[in-house]
């Protein structure tokens, strides 16, 4: 399969369980990958087999919440490739279990910087790129609870909210410009951290990440060049 030969994805949040399903995917589909992660460590353990091949770069120390950073990185990823096809956010962070009453503002701090500014400083960094080339995919994660908040977990649920109607709005803004947005809107993700956090669970209802990763696929690719500004479920049996 090559519906993605040659094409430039950057992938931010490579190492996570998301992050690392999408890059396996965008390689065995022939695209060429830039790999974002604060730290270098874990990309090396992860992609090490990548270092010095030119067609990926292991963009390594790249804070998603300092817009200096990532507008660094999305140059340097243009200068290596001369071209930016994809774009597809992983970053991201949950945390909730209490009422807003109670629960500590510096959690709406957190999921803020964590869900909607990394989303936000990545694509103002990468949009210009694509203008250029009048093309372009930007692939945004958002959640369930995008369309209806969940008692205890408000803040969540305002971030993911955020993705989401941000992504709509530049999917607006750009769609005469040939660049399309669209954001994928998992169920429970099938992850080590949920099977520990949930033991009680029934995860053969569960999405596995290599499922969601099909999906972007197929967004970042030609074939979904009528698509933009959607909210695409993958719920699994959930």
């Amino acid at each position: 399969m090559s519906q993605l030969k040659d094409k430039v994805v950057i992938i931010t949040g490579a190492v996570g369980n998301l992050g690392g399903a999408v890059a396996d995917r965008v390689r065995a589909q022939g695209g060429k990958m830039v790999l974002v992660d604060r730290s270098g460590d874990r990309l090396q353990k992860s992609f090490g087999d990548l270092k010095g091949n030119d067609q990926h770069w292991l963009a390594s120390g790249i804070d998603m919440a300092d817009p200096k950073a990532v507008n660094n990185m999305a140059a340097e990823a243009y200068r290596r490739f001369g071209r930016i096809d994809g774009l597809v956010n992983t970053v991201g962070g949950f945390r909730g279990g209490k009422p807003v009453h109670e629960a500590d503002l510096s959690e709406w701090d957190f999921l803020y910087d964590v869900n909607v500014r990394t989303v936000l400083h990545a694509c103002r960094a990468v949009i210009p790129y694509m203008l250029k080339g009048q093309s372009g995919r930007i692939i945004n994660i958002a959640s369930r609870n995008a369309f209806q908040g969940s008692p205890n977990y408000a803040a969540y649920s305002a971030t993911k909210a955020m993705v989401l109607r941000m992504s709509e709005s530049l999917a607006g803004e750009l769609k005469a410009r040939g660049i399309n947005v669209n954001c994928v809107v998992p169920g429970t993700i099938d992850t080590p951290q949920n099977r520990e956090a949930m033991p009680k669970a029934d995860f053969s209802t569960w999405v596995p990440p290599e499922d969601l990763a099909l999906v972007i696929a197929f967004l970042l690719s030609d074939e979904a060049r009528s698509v933009t500004g959607t909210a695409v479920p993958v719920y699994g049996r959930s």
